[in-house]
């Protein structure tokens, strides 16, 4: 077995130990010494044979001893037993026997208690009569201490004398004592507090507390400080400071009485931050003028443009104060937390009126401020450059309107803040929409009267390009802007949403009381929530905005859907201006078809040349004009293709053209840009010259051979293959006469008219 083998590993060891050093120091011994080894273990194994033996023995003899032992104790624990039942059975008899005399002595107690209280109520009734004989020499004495021992004596008498007919007399008699007291010891309490002496403080501590008065000794305390705090504001309503340096100096002031009379209420009061804390409350409460009126009458003085800055830079110096505060009562918040938050409502009470008002305060300071950005100019290029300058100071703005929501709100203003913000995209598109028709009067853009006279110029359509790339601009900013509204809402606003908010159970009360009991444990200087109570729909609204944001993540929201939706709108006009500057020159050149004499005439020279071949006739020089400028094209929509700009792509890709491809083609890639220009150019000149082919009146043989040799040279330019397939289509409905696949096969579907 394993333990045998364990057994023998062990013998060995001890074996080849006991040899190692014998073979060592005598190598010839081993046999001698092996045997004396052998002697020796018979020898022990003798004696522990023995031992075995005599214990055994002896625990054999000790056997019967044990059991009668055992036995005995048995017989004992039985007759125990007995005995304790028989003396559970004699206490019971005894309680039954003696019940009714305890009952006895327990009635013969009461009385005895009864007679105690007796004597010492006629003993408190002859004291109250020595004090209330004594009390007017006492008083005449002055001294505060042995007077409210007096009125403390008589106070613990009158105790006792609850049940007398005269107790609400003695109580009246009890109170004017105290009165005279106080009035007596007035202008030492008064003294006390203005010197800060700590002894006399404890001292007049000590009497209202017995006295039961000690409410009104805090009165005096607060009151003798109010003065001085008060006095002190006065002073500086009254210097030439602004009220920003006013706000500064007091709570700075506010701030250091924080400290000092901490430091030295704790040595007088039994709960000194508490009792600081009403002195703030008291005076922020107590300044004349008050703090609300002359932010009121600031910010009248100010103009509309810098009401907010002004209210902003305001407020700046209060959340200083606040925080200052904060960070001095963190340690002991919680040994006076309702005083903190009155404390907190009395600091940031002045600006709640503001608060509410925000939306409306920065949409007025953003309109004033994006109407100050002229993008109406004389000349056609500043428009232009104005417009793409116009793009970072507009979300300068924006960005500024979320600091100031931050700052002033502390994101409780979202919705306001929205509002504000679709204000402004409004009104930047408004302003950008007329200064894009401004362009297109300047351009002439709707003036598609012309002479023959022919002049290419491409300076409206390079600087539509760039109001396209300055809407592409506006595109991507806009993605942007609106990722970092979304991420400051939720990392601000989003401490006020309740784990177990949900849209469908929202309850205004239900939310108030949550609210209550996360600021019972938090940090009132954080959890300060103005909007709960004071507008609990856009509480509600914000709470829906800030659990969409949260559930469906700051990438997927709507916050500025309808500004993106317009920003697209501006867009889509900047192409409409790029393809009218293009397409102006060929719309003029193929109204003149319709205007021409010579389409319905006869004459020697046509009879002349009517059996003349086709290739004899020359494009007349309205195809020349519109061929020579479609060549040139290509050259001028090649920023669409080389340039590697983000912005003019974005825009690119998010714009239509008008006579847009049929239905069922896919946009192409920003590489095939250009050709989705040459197609949808390409198009518009097809459709509007059948249009003005429609408006011939009449065709001669002649004329309609013209026209053919037109219609070809002008398929022959690199526009589109779909020109020359599609324009036999267009003037087959309106004349069917067969089918054709090229242009310069046209004069079969025509016959002379009439009429």
């Amino acid at each position: 077995s394993p333990y045998s083998r364990l057994l023998g590993d062990q013998v060995k060891g001890w074996v080849n130990a006991a040899f190692r050093a014998v073979q060592q120091e005598a190598p010839g011994k081993v046999d001698a010494h092996a045997a004396t080894l052998v002697m020796k273990l018979q020898l022990f194994i003798q004696e522990v044979n023995n031992a075995v033996e005599e214990t055994s023995h002896q625990a054999l003899q000790n056997m019967p001893r044990v059991l009668r032992e055992v036995e005995v104790l048995k017989q004992e624990a039985t007759f125990l037993k007995e005995q304790m039942i028989l003396v559970k059975e004699d206490i019971k008899k005894f309680e039954e026997d003696t019940a009714q005399s305890m009952q006895v002595l327990v009635e013969i107690d009461r009385v005895k208690s009864r007679m105690q209280l007796a004597a010492e109520s006629l003993q408190e009734a002859d004291k109250w009569s020595t004090l209330s004989a004594d009390i007017e020499e006492t008083l005449k004495t002055q001294d505060v201490s042995v007077i409210s021992a007096k009125l403390t004596s008589m106070q613990s008498s009158l105790a006792m004398l609850v049940d007398t007919p005269d107790y609400s007399e003695k109580c009246v008699h009890l109170e004017a004592l105290k009165n005279r007291l106080e009035a007596m010891a007035s202008p030492q309490i008064v003294a006390a507090f203005n010197s800060q002496s700590v002894d006399q403080a404890k001292t007049f501590v000590k009497v209202f507390t017995e006295i039961d008065r000690m409410p009104q000794l805090l009165a005096y305390y607060y009151k003798c400080h109010k003065v001085q705090l008060v006095a002190v504001w006065q002073d500086l309503c009254q210097s030439d400071l602004s009220l920003n340096r006013q706000l500064t100096e007091l709570y700075d002031t506010l701030l250091g009485t924080w400290h000092s009379q901490l430091q030295w209420a704790t040595q007088v009061f039994k709960n000194p931050y508490e009792i600081v804390t009403v002195l703030l409350i008291q005076t922020l409460g107590a300044l004349v003028p008050s703090i609300p009126v002359c932010l009121s009458t600031a910010l009248e003085r100010t103009g509309q443009d810098t009401k907010l800055t002004k209210l902003l830079e305001l407020y700046d110096a209060t959340i200083h104060f606040a925080k200052g505060l904060e960070v001095a009562m963190l340690p002991n918040l919680s040994k006076n937390l309702v005083k903190v938050m009155e404390l907190v409502e009395a600091v940031y009470g002045p600006y709640k009126p503001y608060q509410l008002e925000y939306g409306d305060l920065e949409e007025e300071n953003l309109l004033i401020q994006i109407s100050a950005v002229p993008l109406e100019h004389w000349e056609v290029i500043d428009c232009v450059q104005e417009l793409n300058h116009s793009v970072n100071k507009l979300f300068i703005l924006a960005s500024g309107a979320i600091d100031s929501c931050v700052k002033l709100t502390d994101g409780l203003g979202v919705c306001g803040l929205l509002k504000a913000l679709k204000a402004l995209f409004t009104k930047y598109t408004s302003d950008f929409t007329n200064t894009l028709q401004s362009i297109r009067k300047k351009c002439k853009l709707d003036d598609v009267l012309s002479d023959s006279l022919f002049q290419e110029d491409w300076t409206a359509f390079q600087n539509s390009v760039r109001i396209i790339t300055t809407c592409g601009e506006l595109l991507r900013q806009c993605g942007d802007f609106e990722q970092q509204l979304a991420n400051r809402i939720l990392s601000t606003a989003g401490k006020y949403l309740s784990d177990s908010y949900s849209p469908c159970s929202f309850s205004g009360f239900q939310d108030s009381s949550s609210a209550e009991k996360k600021s019972s444990v938090k940090n009132p200087w954080q959890e300060y929530n103005y909007l709960l109570k004071e507008n609990p729909s856009e509480y509600a609204s914000l709470m829906e905005t800030l659990y969409t944001l949260k559930e469906k993540g700051t990438s997927n929201h709507n916050l500025l859907s309808s500004s993106r939706s317009a920003l697209s709108r501006l867009n889509q006009l900047a192409h409409h201006l790029a393809f009218d500057s293009v397409f102006l020159r060929i719309k003029q050149q193929l109204l003149l078809i319709s205007k021409m004499e010579g389409w319905n005439s006869g004459g020697i020279g046509e009879t002349l040349t009517d059996d003349l071949p086709n290739f004899s006739l020359t494009p007349l020089e309205y195809i020349s004009n519109i061929g020579q400028y479609i060549m040139s094209l290509p050259l001028h929509l090649e920023p669409f293709v080389t340039q590697e700009d983000s912005a003019l792509e974005l825009a690119l890709h998010a714009g239509k053209l008008p006579y847009p491809p049929e239905q069922g083609d896919e946009l192409p890639e920003l590489d095939n840009m250009a050709d989705y220009w040459l197609g949808s150019i390409a198009r518009a000149t097809m459709q509007t010259y059948c249009e003005v082919i429609l408006q011939i009146p009449e065709l001669t043989a002649h004329s309609a051979k013209q026209l053919a040799t037109d219609i070809g040279k002008l398929g022959l330019c690199p526009l589109s293959s779909t020109f020359c397939q599609d324009m036999p289509g267009d003037i087959a409905r309106a004349r069917p006469a067969g089918t054709c696949s090229s242009g310069s096969r046209l004069v079969d579907f025509f016959h002379p008219l009439d009429s």
